[in-house]
């Protein structure tokens, strides 16, 4: 199942405090880029994050993001949208490190 434009439009409209925050449709899906560095997407209408340190503490349950794919989180907390810029900045924190 491909996600939807509505739920994109969404999940930016949240991220929308956050600087330098960018998204590429990707076969039915969309990537999400802070600073031009691959964090997270949208898969299924689902936000999931990539696992690094730094994002660990959100215990967030795993999901993979398609067949074949690495494991990633699942950002449940998506109404929240300080939760969810804390979550953002942790993993690119934690992509920069890298």
């Amino acid at each position: 199942m491909a996600s939807s434009k509505d739920y994109r439009d969404y999940i930016l409209e949240q991220l929308s405090e956050l600087s330098n925050i960018t998204c590429r449709p990707m076969m039915g899906e969309f990537l999400l880029y802070a600073d031009g560095v691959l964090f997270g997407g949208i898969y299924d209408d689902r936000l999931l994050v990539k696992k690094v340190d730094e994002n660990a503490k959100f215990e967030m349950p795993e999901a993979i993001p398609y067949d074949g794919a690495k494991p990633m989180y699942l950002v449940e907390e998506v109404d929240n949208k300080n939760r969810l810029s804390e979550i953002v900045n942790a993993t690119r924190a934690g992509l920069g490190n890298k």
